[in-house]
């Protein structure tokens, strides 16, 4: 088992092995991953036998932390459909070589949820466990199994009704600048903070990925007023960002959008995820924001983090 660092002239198998991978999705391309580099210390990994490529770990370096990965939701080791369990505890114990050997006193690890695995891939649950690694930290998000849905709620229903009744129309949109000013005075109003990215940086990473990032905006006599940012992947649309304004709220705009995301747009995906309810590093249930995603039939699944001290 040889573990490389990733380097720029990797780029393409990395990249190909990700498209191939079990829990792979496109959050994982080098071409999205480095949209932000200069904000990390790029600590990626590739795992090899003989010449096989058999996994890769998006991560960065902070100091003498390495975090799977600091610049998105969730990392961890991305495995080939040949990784079985007795591979897997042979990979960690080459990773956990290699981050000793540099020096590495802490690994943060953040493991690829289920939803989003091809196949499942929890080898890496087990190895966690073999390793001694501690649960530091678990999210919570709302998800709506679409093969096995459950009934929006009569509230919903009735918004939903109502923004018909108003001439609401949803389309497809590239007004990122827009929506992002939306987005951006919502979670300043309500959380005290800014959006992860800035339209400039959707707008790229969707020119980049025209196939998993789409926005989606609902228009109300002219006037745009809510919309709803999401990542798809092979199994699961996910929504980034979701913002109304006070008047999209008072028109229904939203539950415009998301019923026909959930219901016609993405009807044939196998989850429709609405992203995480949880603050204060998962200790904290914003219930009034997961009643409201329970509300379209959404139920809990968890992020995990787990932590591996190395001294």
């Amino acid at each position: 088992m040889r573990v490389v660092p990733y380097d720029p002239t990797r780029e393409s198998s990395w990249n190909e092995f990700v498209k191939g991978s079990r829990n792979g999705l496109f959050l994982f391309d080098r071409r999205y991953m480095e949209y932000h580099s200069d904000r990390f210390v790029d600590y990626s990994l590739m795992f090899y036998e003989g010449e096989k490529l058999l996994a890769v770990m998006p991560a960065n370096v902070e100091g003498s932390k390495v975090i799977s990965h600091g610049g998105l939701t969730f990392g961890g080791i991305i495995s080939g459909k040949r990784v079985n369990a007795e591979t897997m505890l042979r990979l960690f114990e080459g990773l956990l070589e290699k981050l000793r050997a540099d020096g590495v006193d802490t690994l943060i690890y953040k493991a690829v949820p289920h939803i989003f695995h091809d196949l499942p891939a929890e080898e890496d649950l087990y190895a966690l466990y073999r390793s001694d690694a501690e649960l530091v930290r678990r999210d919570a998000s709302e998800v709506i199994d679409l093969r096995q849905q459950l009934p929006f709620s009569k509230g919903r229903k009735w918004c939903i009704n109502k923004a018909k009744k108003h001439g609401v129309i949803v389309a497809p949109s590239e007004e990122y600048e827009s929506f992002m000013e939306i987005e951006a005075d919502l979670l300043r109003s309500k959380y005290n903070t800014e959006p992860t990215h800035s339209a400039s940086e959707l707008k790229l990473l969707a020119g980049r990925f025209p196939e998993n990032i789409s926005l989606f905006m609902a228009t109300f006599e002219d006037h745009l007023v809510a919309g709803v940012i999401i990542y798809e992947s092979r199994n699961v649309a996910h929504a980034q960002y979701i913002g109304a304004t006070s008047l999209g709220k008072e028109v229904g705009a939203l539950d415009c959008i998301l019923s026909y995301l959930i219901t016609e747009r993405y009807s044939d995906k196998h989850y429709f995820d609405f992203g995480i309810s949880t603050e204060k590093e998962g200790l904290y249930l914003n219930t009034d924001l997961a009643k409201n995603k329970e509300s379209y039939g959404g139920r809990m699944i968890v992020f995990d983090t787990y932590r591996i001290n190395l001294r």
